[in-house]
């Protein structure tokens, strides 16, 4: 993502002009941007009526004379009801756990099965709402969305993006507030990144990658690897020296 430029070297720019972006070659700047996707996770977990649940981890104080900690972590479970209640935006200090539940299956003990989207290095749209390309990108508001599930509502942009004035969007479509426990849900994730262009980049930018895991979490009775055959020593690879002296 470039534009063109009068000046040649950074010599040339006075005091703190703002160039928005890096001088990455002779009349070059690569503007500051983001990257986004946003993945469309039709999950249904041992069935298709399924509840989201924000797992919100808290601290809880001791009484004093209780005990020699002064705190413990204890985790709130909130069921997502209406679709505004599964808007999620990511806070370090505030930190959740975010499940796709079966209610009515259960484990030998007694916990819902489910998965969990657990989100890795991402970003959030520092631009304003009102801002042409944030209507249409609405979707970057929040890194989670879960909707009941809707055969037209297959892209998170709408379907015609770039002529889109923000009126399809999944945002718009999640302002209706329907009910989403025990249905056929939708979670949308959305992972990104700022992108400060450098000489690297340029003219062809290197891989750059960001991820999220779908972790099972009580959908097995206990750990799947158990049921894995057992390692003999004829199955493990073995190093030989090419040739001896």
């Amino acid at each position: 993502m470039v534009k063109g430029t009068a000046y040649e070297n950074m010599n040339q720019v006075e005091g703190q002009e703002n160039l928005f972006g890096t001088l990455l070659s002779e009349n070059v700047i690569g503007v500051i941007h983001d990257h986004y996707i946003t993945f469309y996770l039709d999950m249904d977990i041992d069935g298709s009526d399924n509840s989201f649940v924000n797992v919100n981890i808290k601290r809880q104080e001791t009484s004093p004379g209780e005990s020699p900690r002064k705190s413990y972590l204890k985790a709130v479970r909130n069921v997502a009801k209406t679709e505004k209640d599964a808007q999620i935006q990511l806070k370090l200090y505030d930190p959740s756990e975010f499940h796709v539940i079966n209610p009515t299956k259960k484990t030998r003990v007694g916990n819902p099965v489910g998965y969990k989207v657990v989100p890795g290095g991402t970003a959030a749209s520092l631009l304003d709402h009102e801002d042409p390309p944030q209507k249409r990108g609405a979707f970057t508001n929040n890194q989670i969305w879960v909707t009941p599930y809707n055969r037209s509502e297959q892209w998170a942009g709408g379907l015609f993006v770039y002529q889109s004035h923000g009126e399809d969007t999944l945002d718009v479509w999640s302002e209706r507030d329907r009910p989403i426990e025990n249905k056929d849900i939708v979670v949308w994730y959305t992972l990104g990144f700022h992108h400060i262009p450098c000489q690297e980049d340029f003219p062809i930018m290197p891989t750059v990658s960001s991820s999220f895991d779908l972790k099972p979490v009580n959908f097995f009775e206990s750990n799947p690897i158990l049921r894995a055959p057992p390692y003999f020593e004829k199955d493990l690879p073995v190093c030989r020296p090419a040739y001896s002296a």
